[in-house]
């Protein structure tokens, strides 16, 4: 997706709400495995905040119909992604590989925190140039609190700066901006609506599959 250098390493994703550095128009995302990007690698690894609140689930699905002209159709299960830990293997040989012993690492460190179950904000929908999603509002600031401690024991494998979404789907064909946004403002809002998180799960999928289910392996709960 198009991006702005925002300072030396870190990258800033161009967002459809931003009127300053919003993108031109929707890039299409082609359906196809990506054997340059996973180098015959089988597993991908992020933790994520699963989506289970009916009321955040219903509000997906009547956004995702207004979209369904724009979007491919196959989409993986609702989640937030908190953090992209990369190729699962026994040993590090490439800048994206993600080790047993850096998991253990994280999941001791998450096993000493403290913090009780707290709640996300989910807002309207805005848009990445390759893909529309869903705000996420985090009020009570847990979000970088968990990053920060995954980020101990690794590097994340992160180009641009994080910014926690719900994604409804990628584009299968070009719209301008403008357009978009004009269809993104007749969309119905969300209202007052708060998703309670209760746990972090460690989740991996298919490389070679871009709507490969994710299947969880560790969770951690409060």
């Amino acid at each position: 997706m198009p991006v702005l250098q925002s300072s030396p390493g870190r990258l800033l994703i161009m967002l459809l709400s931003d009127t300053n550095g919003s993108f031109a128009e929707t890039t299409i995302t082609q359906l196809r495995d990506y054997p340059e990007w996973h180098r015959g690698r089988s597993r991908y690894a992020i933790w994520m905040i699963p989506i289970n609140c009916p009321e955040v689930l219903a509000y997906i699905d009547q956004v995702t119909v207004s979209l369904a002209d724009l979007l491919h159709p196959t989409r993986r299960q609702p989640h937030i992604t908190l953090f992209v830990c990369g190729f699962e293997g026994q040993s590090v040989m490439h800048d994206d590989d993600f080790t047993y012993t850096q998991l253990q690492r994280q999941l001791a460190d998450l096993n000493r925190l403290s913090l009780p179950p707290g709640a996300l904000r989910v807002g309207g929908p805005d848009s990445f140039s390759s893909a529309a999603f869903l705000t996420v509002g985090d009020p009570q600031g847990y979000l970088p609190r968990w990053r920060e401690t995954l980020a101990a024991s690794c590097t994340e494998i992160r180009q641009a700066v994080y910014v926690p979404h719900i994604t409804l789907g990628l584009y299968r064909r070009t719209i301008s901006a403008e357009d978009l946004r004009q269809r993104l403002q007749r969309l119905p809002g969300p209202g007052d609506l708060s998703m309670p998180v209760e746990r972090l799960e460690y989740v991996t999928y298919r490389s070679d599959d871009m709507f490969s289910p994710l299947e969880c392996q560790h969770r951690v709960t409060w």
